[in-house]
């Protein structure tokens, strides 16, 4: 399989090591996120990666000539021109992703413990064109499932502010944990272009078709933030 790391976005609210560096290079245990996940990943027999950058790009293509690619075969989906946002920085990096083969979509300031085989094989059996990692822990913003654990809605906790396909029949609130297994007939299906977020396409395909949530129990953190850094060295040594 192939990964894509969104390693791309100005990590504002990492500031002010985002002031001159990105996100994906701040550091837990001083390792950087961006090698953590290569590795995390490559645990799980993935070792071809697609990278996308934007903000400070240049440090991470010398990032990984300086480490050998980690030993992997990672291409890099340049954004320099204008930051895409997720969904835009998924149709951006096709032609390196529409090949037939499933791929993982993971946010590079992730962290988990999340077992990505586990991922893979529900992904598989559900046969979905999308799968969403998804765990019950705090979050502004929610995913509503219902009890087959498919997408049915959205919800933002603080305003109250929802989108669904449907009634809310007791949909279970889960937070998107920012990894994905993806069939690329998602490129088919996809109709936003340029600079858009792909939940926004989730939000609206879910009207007509299954997205299935992966629930897990796994160790997430979201470094974010410089005192999600703090949190996150807890359990990454």
């Amino acid at each position: 399989m192939k990964a894509l790391l969104f390693a791309a976005g100005k990590g504002t609210r990492l500031k002010p090591f985002t002031d001159n560096h990105p996100k994906a290079l701040a550091q837990v245990n001083d390792i950087p996120l961006l090698e953590r996940n290569i590795n995390y990943l490559k645990n799980f027999g993935i070792k071809d990666f697609v990278i996308n950058i934007h903000h400070f790009g240049s440090q991470i293509v010398d990032f990984l000539k300086k480490n050998n690619n980690f030993n992997c075969n990672i291409e890099i989906s340049d954004e320099t021109n204008e930051l895409l946002e997720t969904g835009g920085g998924l149709i951006f990096a096709r032609r390196f992703l529409d090949h037939g083969e499933d791929f993982i979509i993971m946010n590079a300031d992730i962290l988990t413990s999340l077992n990505i085989n586990e991922l893979v094989k529900y992904h598989k059996n559900m046969n979905d064109f999308a799968t969403l990692a998804v765990s019950d822990r705090e979050s502004s913003r929610k995913l509503l499932f219902n009890k087959e654990m498919v997408l049915r809605g959205w919800l933002n906790i603080q305003t109250g502010e929802q989108r669904l396909a449907e009634f809310n029949k007791g949909f279970k609130a889960l937070a998107f944990s920012g990894v994905h297994c993806i069939n690329p007939t998602i490129f088919n299906k996809i109709k936003r272009t340029g600079k858009f977020s792909v939940m926004e396409e989730y939000l609206d395909l879910m009207q007509t078709e299954y997205i299935h949530g992966f629930l897990h129990d796994s160790i997430l953190v979201d470094v974010g933030r410089p005192e999600s850094v703090i949190e996150a060295e807890k359990y990454f040594k």
